[in-house]
């Protein structure tokens, strides 16, 4: 796989899961009749956070990706960050969901979260100013 690739593996995953965060909203919202808003439901609240902190955070994660591959970033090293966001975000979202809301699961997430959009920089930086021009 090329480094264009990978990248689009990663944004592939991410839209399927943007697409199941989209229908967790959706069918709560048709089942309860709510059009606008969260109408006190907390669980349709949740949703609408775990679906919004992920289109907050999804950007940042696919950016930093094509910045690295443009700058021939290791292999392994897109990987590892586009993983790790998956990972994070699937975390997040059972750590938002119904009876794990208390549990552990969403500050990890969060925190994978953090790690890969801090890595990202940190490498694009690195790469930036270590990259060899003619």
């Amino acid at each position: 796989m090329t480094t264009f690739q990978i990248v689009a593996l990663y944004i592939a995953l991410n839209i399927i899961l943007a697409v199941f965060f989209t229908y967790r909203v959706i069918s709560v919202r048709i089942g309860n009749r709510v059009s606008m808003g969260d109408n006190g439901d907390t669980s349709l609240l949740a949703r609408i956070r775990t679906h919004g902190n992920f289109t907050e955070n999804a950007p940042l994660a696919l950016l930093g990706l094509l910045g690295l591959a443009m700058l021939n970033a290791p292999v392994i090293l897109l990987h590892i960050f586009g993983s790790m966001f998956i990972f994070g975000r699937v975390l997040h979202a059972f750590g938002m969901a119904g009876k794990h809301a208390l549990g552990k699961t969403r500050p990890i997430g969060m925190m994978m979260t953090l790690i890969v959009h801090l890595g990202q920089a940190i490498a694009l930086l690195y790469l930036v100013f270590t990259f060899n021009v003619i």
